[in-house]
């Protein structure tokens, strides 16, 4: 949702980096985590998803992603076109999307259709065999290089997945340990006020153009259950990795942290897939654990991923030069207790009519859009964000204070004509 990989592995926010949405490569003159890994003497291994969109490796030693995923699936390639149905780089098919911008999708007209009413269906089995799926290949790959390189010098390896991102196919295994009967639709679903929601939320409220058949409740459910499904076949290949670093003897002296590019609204709102600055969205998942450094519990401060570069960067003591957008947050991995008194910030869509920009301080979350209805939410008393204090004129001194702060760290351009 938020150019995520480019912010995790540069330090840098989207308007400093300048890889517009995930179809702008990155500007090569920015360094990377691998750079920067990679000069300090650790070999550094990509295995997996990361949406570099043109050939640069970024500073990667050691790189395989989606196309060595089809070169290993040969002919069963022919099975995840189908289910993708269209060309969609974020799940990988291209993974580059300049090798099919000049003559288009060759998968175009030899896939097998189904029913669906849109682009991404509401979720089915998956017709490859477990061992087939690109989840197996991330966990069986990454444990390859973990043999091959672990016990020669210190390692750097992102073992990116793909699930729980659509497609909503997850192999049998996974997809009978959830029914569709046993899922509940979230709290705020058909709650909205769409006469005072912003256009987008409405818009997409009203009708999901990826998958227009979550409308009917029990296409919701479905989708639900294969949501989880699709979680917890990742989940699975994660832990065969984490298992392999404790068969090798590396799991007391290896940092591993566990993120994720964006959330799922999963009908909350009556939403779907990300692109909000609601919870549900942009709230993700960062664990870690660092031996001898991190201590057991949950910070209640959130942080940014801007600042995983310089935390991890300072837990192996890697000096970096370039100038980061944050610090990093050492301090609450020693103890999870210690406020971090810091406002955080995102932003989406740079450069299009659908910018917006976001500012969490404190209990408040304040969303500036460009060509929209503004958002401002007290986290503390209205944790489901249902009810938009902009609307209420006696909030204006506070919208305007975050207003304020959020300008101060980028004043979006689409204001600066404004003026």
């Amino acid at each position: 949702m938020h150019a995520f990989p480019r912010i995790l592995l540069t330090g840098l926010y989207t308007h400093n980096h300048q890889a517009w949405t995930n179809t702008v490569p990155w500007p090569i003159e920015h360094k990377t985590m691998a750079h920067y890994f990679g000069q300090a003497g650790y070999v550094t291994g990509l295995v997996g998803k990361m949406h570099f969109v043109d050939a640069q490796t970024h500073g990667f030693d050691y790189r395989l992603d989606f196309n060595d995923w089809y070169q290993y699936l040969g002919p069963k390639t022919r099975l995840y076109a189908n289910e993708l149905r269209r060309a969609n780089s974020g799940s990988g098919l291209p993974q580059i999307d300049d090798l099919w911008r000049d003559y288009g999708d060759p998968w175009k007209n030899d896939r097998e259709l189904d029913d669906r009413e849109g682009p991404v269906h509401t979720g089915r089995v998956s017709k490859i065999p477990e061992r087939d799926h690109f989840e197996s290949f991330v966990a069986r790959e990454s444990i390859r290089f973990l043999q091959r390189f672990s016990g020669r010098q210190p390692f750097f390896l992102v073992c990116s997945f793909l699930k729980p991102h659509d497609p909503f196919m997850p192999a049998e295994r996974f997809a009978r340990m959830f029914s569709p009967a046993e899922m509940r639709l979230p709290q705020s679903w058909d709650k909205v006020d769409l006469k005072t929601a912003p256009d987008e939320v409405r818009k997409s409220i009203t009708r999901n153009t990826p998958t227009p058949e979550l409308r009917n409740r029990d296409e919701a459910l479905k989708r639900i259950a294969y949501y989880y499904a699709n979680l917890a076949q990742m989940d699975d290949c994660a832990g065969a990795v984490l298992r392999e670093l404790t068969r090798l003897g590396l799991a007391d002296d290896t940092i591993v942290m566990y993120t994720s590019d964006h959330g799922e609204m999963l009908g909350a709102h009556g939403l779907w897939q990300k692109f909000q600055f609601y919870e549900e969205s942009c709230g993700v998942p960062l664990i870690i654990r660092a031996p001898g450094v991190t201590k057991a519990g949950v910070c209640d401060t959130p942080v940014t991923q801007v600042s995983v570069l310089p935390t991890l960067a300072r837990l192996c003591d890697i000096p970096i030069q370039a100038k980061l957008d944050e610090d990093d947050f050492l301090q609450q991995l020693r103890d999870p207790a210690v406020p971090r008194n810091k406002p955080i910030y995102s932003e989406y869509d740079l450069r299009t009519p659908g910018a917006k920009y976001m500012i969490r301080d404190g209990d408040f979350k304040y969303t500036y859009r460009t060509h929209d209805r503004c958002e401002l939410f007290n986290l503390r008393i209205d944790p489901k964000e249902m009810n938009n204090l902009t609307l209420d004129p006696s909030n204006r001194d506070l919208e305007e204070r975050l207003r304020a702060k959020l300008f101060a760290w980028y004043m979006p351009p689409e204001r600066s004509k404004q003026q």
